[in-house]
């Protein structure tokens, strides 16, 4: 299904998607910004801060009353500052526990807490925190309905970049079995349409990690030693060469996790067994 950028979508009675004109590697079609509600709107994720994208969201019929950031990273909260400057109304996330590749704009009326029930327009939302992509990352479950707005812990048409020191792969794969004892009947993600059988999608993210990691381990031996740099071209051959100065993010998230885990030692940035 093609993404129209700036053109709401209803997704369900209460939920309509605002998917922002800023297409990229890491944003695929563009962030996902949701409205939720009918007459008293709540907002999450009002991505980045772009006139068009702001007017996009004005434009639905009803009063925004609140605005919930899953996580500050650059494509997902600027917007909640100058909305919240605009409309008066209170802002909710995390503030970032380290200022790398973070929205520094980002000011919280209120912080949330796991398991937190935030109420709607027809609605509660229940926080679920789920640390990994981002160290104040965030999931929202809707009921009724089952829909869990994943941010980006979950994107359809790729998989999420996990970027230490903030991004850690222990807390990342931790986080997807906690959400797999959810009743989630449909994901809706930061990027890319929804996904219909979350079951699925996570079982399925998790063994793509936990397979990554066996590979970690399987060149490591064969090479002795390594740093993220030197084994990236072997543990990511299946991915284009062009990507792996992103992918060695993730393989030193996951040499971080193994060292961690006691598995691997590191000493200077090189790991060995």
């Amino acid at each position: 299904m093609t993404i129209k950028v700036e053109r709401p979508v209803q997704l369900h009675p209460l939920i309509r998607r605002i998917t922002a004109n800023n297409p990229g590697i890491f944003t695929g079609p563009g962030t996902n910004t949701y409205v939720l509600g009918k007459q008293a709107l709540t907002i999450i994720d009002p991505g980045p801060n772009l006139g068009e994208h702001q007017e996009a969201i004005l434009a639905i019929p009803g009063e925004i009353e609140q605005i919930i950031v899953t996580h500050t990273h650059p494509d997902h909260s600027p917007g909640a500052a100058s909305l919240k400057k605009k409309l008066k109304v209170p802002v909710y996330g995390i503030l970032p526990a380290n200022p790398h590749d973070q929205d520094l704009s980002f000011e919280p009326s209120a912080t949330l807490t796991n398991q937190q029930i935030i109420n709607g327009d027809g609605f509660d939302l229940r926080v679920i925190c789920t640390p990994g992509h981002a160290s104040n990352h965030v999931c929202l479950l809707m009921t009724p309905g089952g829909v869990l707005f994943s941010g980006d812990h979950i994107m359809n048409g790729s998989t999420v970049v996990i970027r230490p020191p903030d991004g850690d792969m222990r807390d990342y794969i931790n986080s997807l079995v906690q959400l797999d004892k959810y009743g989630i009947e449909t994901i809706a993600p930061g990027h890319g349409t929804t996904l219909d059988d979350p079951k699925e999608a996570i079982n399925w993210i998790i063994q793509h990690r936990l397979n990554r990691e066996r590979k970690v381990l399987k060149i490591l031996r064969e090479a002795g030693c390594g740093t993220a740099k030197s084994l990236v071209s072997k543990v990511y051959d299946d991915v284009n060469l062009s990507l792996h100065s992103i992918a060695v993010w993730s393989l030193e998230a996951h040499l971080i996790k193994l060292t961690n885990d006691g598995v691997i030692a590191h000493n200077n940035g090189i790991y060995s067994i």
